[in-house]
């Protein structure tokens, strides 16, 4: 047992600028699953409206979708470790303006604050993604991967579920303090770090001076680089139907366990157990990286399955089992595609392509949570009927992927960069 741990203690312990950066995402994740509840509580208390606890999941999605073009052109042209810092201190001031809605009337600020909060998160997430690589060697890299994704479902896990009783039990208000505190001790461990990166020369820091040409150079590269595009679709086309499953659990606490934030917590608990039991036991079933974007659909079909299982119990044990065993899939499926992109995309377009892949995915999260929430509060079907539904979806967008996606995958030799073959427009 000691043995199957060792590659990760090695890592933490032998790469400092990695430690850092890893501890930097522990930290701040905590923040902010220990504070979603929180502000989850504070639409629930001021509005009870299912529309408009759908809505800041939309805002969120959307706000990240909107800014991740940007986003990722920003992250390629200037210092990814400055701009992570500068993400953490901003976040860390508009999280504390959670604390001024006492009101119903506002509650719109909840919105503003997410929105913009969101914007600080596309710039940081791909920063952070696109850093791993260059602080890990090639043989650390899926290592690297693993403990991330491990550590987020542990912090997903813990955060939510201590945050589910501290709402319930010490008010929102500090659990808010918190969560703005988080993001400081974040700034503090990547100030620490030194992150190497590739930056543009200065004849392409002088091409793509205009942003919209530099953004329409990412796309350009995805759609000459096939190898790169096929994964890059990976988390969105999951999200279609995941993001209103995952959303629908908040549903499921309130009107079918009827436990509130704490059977929330549970339930969100669960999912992050899942996730981080996933990647490990998905990597030992599928050794071979070439064979990862066919299992990457194999996973879609299993977690709707396992989805399909939880729309028809009523024990918060069970169901937090089979959120458990859907997540495994859900958290492998984002190892994966993330891995593949890291080693496929040279450091120079690797902002864009992991904002193109925000993208895709919020914008996906976005019509996934609207149209269930939407579904839900027009009563077209119950809650049950509504997860049986996305789930059936999730299984015929799995059956899809493995037979339009996964022929065209080449078998290719591990830890090839497909990307270096790109070569930018002159134009």
């Amino acid at each position: 047992m000691k043995q199957k741990f060792k590659p990760y203690f090695d890592l933490v312990s032998g790469n400092q600028n990695y430690r850092r950066l890893w501890l930097a995402q522990i930290v701040s994740n905590f923040g902010d699953w220990f504070g979603l509840l929180a502000v989850y509580a504070i639409i629930v208390k001021y509005s009870g409206s299912e529309l408009l606890l759908g809505l800041i999941i939309v805002v969120k999605m959307l706000s990240l979708a909107f800014s991740s073009p940007i986003a990722g052109f920003i992250t390629d042209r200037f210092n990814r470790r400055h701009l992570m810092i500068i993400s953490d201190l901003a976040r860390g001031v508009l999280v504390l303006g959670f604390i001024l809605i006492t009101t119903a009337e506002l509650l719109w600020l909840a919105y503003v604050i997410t929105a913009v909060q969101m914007v600080f998160s596309a710039i940081f997430e791909p920063a952070k993604t696109s850093s791993i690589p260059n602080v890990t060697n090639a043989q650390e890299l899926v290592i690297a991967n693993i403990l991330s994704a491990a550590s987020w479902s542990i912090i997903f896990t813990t955060g939510m579920a201590l945050g589910g009783f501290a709402t319930a039990y010490l008010g929102t208000d500090l659990v808010f303090l918190i969560n703005a505190i988080s993001y400081g001790v974040s700034g503090i461990f990547i100030y620490r770090a030194v992150i190497p990166q590739v930056m543009m020369s200065s004849e392409q820091k002088r091409e793509y001076r205009n942003p919209l040409k530099g953004i329409f150079e990412g796309f350009r590269f995805l759609n000459h680089n096939r190898n790169v595009l096929r994964p890059a679709l990976a988390k969105g086309t999951f999200t279609m139907c995941m993001g209103a499953l995952v959303y629908m659990l908040i549903i499921v606490a309130e009107d079918v366990l009827m436990m509130g934030s704490i059977g929330l917590g549970i339930l969100y608990a669960a999912r992050g157990i899942g996730t981080g039991i996933g990647p490990v036991l998905g990597r030992r079933l599928f050794a071979k990286e070439s064979g990862w974007i066919r299992a990457i659909g194999l996973f879609m079909i299993f977690s709707g399955l396992m989805y399909a299982v939880v729309s028809n119990l009523q024990s918060v044990i069970l169901m937090g089992l089979f959120v458990t065993i859907a997540h495994m899939s859900s958290g492998s499926n984002w190892v994966f595609s993330t891995v593949l992109l890291q080693r496929r995309a040279p450091d120079i377009y690797r902002g864009r392509v992991f904002s193109t892949e925000w993208l895709l995915f919020t914008l996906a999260q976005s019509v996934s949570v609207t149209v269930a929430a939407l579904i839900l509060e027009f009563n077209i079907l119950t809650i049950r009927e509504t997860m049986m539904l996305f789930s059936g979806l999730l299984i015929i967008s799995g059956s899809l992927w493995l037979f339009k996606v996964a022929p065209h995958e080449k078998d290719m030799p591990d830890s090839v960069l497909d990307g270096l073959q790109f070569r930018p427009s002159s134009k």
